[in-house]
């Protein structure tokens, strides 16, 4: 057995449907141990998340600033390309349960960074890392003494890897099939942009997310808004489509053989978590950085991020349902181009190559500053320099590397972030709901 077959093997073991369903369950025991705080609260998270109020001091970032770094290492290739490939495999009835996942989804959002949050304000001085995340809080959980270290380990590989090297392996695909750019030059321009934001520290980390955020979620919101206007007179049957193909494989197998409701449901399920990164602890731990004294606050910005996250996708798999494209064959960033190409012809795949870079540089950065934080956990805050090399390696070498593997092997440092961290959420749940709800009934929310 060679490497690539190794890795693909140890990758579906581990990430196959039992850890989907682990993933589910504890989304809907956090919604109902939160009273459904997505559906009660979801107005008055808006109202937070849009307030120009938002100004709490902090050494790192404020709240609202860790919400711009939320978007930005969500929302990244997976939209683009992940989603495609779950509508290809799982039919249009995958981005009915994207939404329906993600909506669980940000219960478990909602819970990670309320508990990062409030052990950031409370716990802080007990340990040694002085770091926010589960990093923190998995040392009051049992095996938590093995657990945060075991999560941080994960916790950088996945961000080599899925942070890095998947993201700047998508922008030199998309550079070189739209621009005829060579490879060796985009791995060099990674390289080197890895390495001016990470010299530059947090504050470079922080403008830089400030600066792509608003460029990357204005333009895909604006260019999808195109395409579903475009060809609004086939939305209603493609909604249709949409939703009967999420509970009848019938209603797609007159176009592509072997999509089934299990197809569209593990595609959508796998596609709401890669997506939103719910239930990771990364985004955890842009929040528990803020110290904000309201972790409710923290928590309402987390979750409205995911919502965010899931509406990109849903837009995403709708462009290429209601373009027609769906059933052509094509997957991955080429059926998103041919969505695309319906409206803008043969500029679409310009577009989408723009998003690609956007999209994955704003992931590039984000991760800069989460995959540092676990990093520097595991080193006890030395060997920064080190950790900056890496980076930058991760970037070069991710843009040369063969895809599949890239991806394959993200899967297994992603499945130990997915089961420890929801594994120290499911321990905590039931002291933190109690807060939760008592903040609740006490401010009146």
């Amino acid at each position: 057995m060679n490497f690539t077959l190794l890795i693909e093997s140890i990758s579906s073991f581990i990430s196959g449907i039992p850890l989907l369903l682990y993933v589910i369950t504890i989304g809907i025991i956090c919604t109902i141990a939160f009273q459904w705080i997505q559906f009660k609260k979801f107005i008055y998270a808006w109202k937070i998340t849009l307030s120009p109020a938002d100004h709490t001091k902090s050494d790192s970032m404020t709240p609202f600033q860790a919400f711009i770094n939320t978007l930005s290492a969500s929302i990244g290739n997976g939209s683009i390309a992940g989603v495609a490939t779950a509508v290809y495999a799982g039919g249009p009835g995958s981005a009915f349960w994207i939404v329906i996942f993600g909506f669980f989804m940000m219960a478990v959002r909602f819970a990670e960074v309320y508990i990062s949050a409030w052990y950031s304000l409370h716990k802080k001085s007990t340990t040694e890392s002085g770091l926010g995340g589960p990093m923190l809080y998995l040392h009051d959980v049992i095996g938590g003494t093995y657990l945060a270290p075991l999560y941080a380990i994960a916790c950088v590989l996945f961000g080599l890897t899925v942070g890095n090297a998947v993201q700047t392996n998508s922008i030199a695909l998309s550079m070189h099939t739209a621009w005829s750019v060579p490879t060796i030059f985009v791995a060099l321009g990674m390289g080197l942009f890895a390495a001016y934001i990470l010299f530059g520290g947090d504050k470079r980390i922080i403008v830089a997310s400030d600066a792509i955020v608003p460029i990357k979620v204005g333009l895909f919101f604006i260019s999808a808004a195109i395409i579903v206007l475009y060809h609004i007179t086939a939305l209603p049957d493609a909604i249709a489509l949409i939703v009967r193909s999420a509970f009848s494989s019938t209603a797609v197998t007159g176009a592509a053989y072997g999509i089934s409701v299990m197809s569209a449901l593990k595609y959508g399920l796998n596609r709401s978590i890669m997506a939103t990164e719910s239930g990771l602890g990364t985004i955890a731990i842009l929040f528990g950085f803020t110290q904000n004294p309201d972790p409710m606050r923290s928590a309402l910005l987390g979750m409205i991020g995911t919502f965010v996250s899931t509406i990109v996708c849903f837009l995403v798999a709708l462009c290429i349902v209601v373009s027609g494209v769906w059933s052509s064959g094509l997957t991955s960033t080429q059926l998103t181009i041919a969505a695309f190409n319906t409206v803008f012809g043969f500029y679409g795949g310009w577009l989408v190559s723009f998003m690609s870079v956007t999209f994955g540089i704003g992931v590039l950065v984000a991760y800069a500053y989460i995959t540092r934080a676990a990093f520097l956990y595991i080193t006890g805050g030395r060997l920064q320099t080190i950790f900056i090399c890496l980076y930058c390696l991760a970037a070069f070498f991710g843009a040369l590397t063969n895809p599949t593997l890239i991806f394959t092997a993200a899967d297994i440092p992603l499945a130990l972030l997915l089961f420890i961290n929801l594994f120290g959420i499911l321990y905590l749940l039931p002291g933190i709901s109690r807060i939760v709800r008592n903040n609740l009934t006490n401010n009146g929310r």
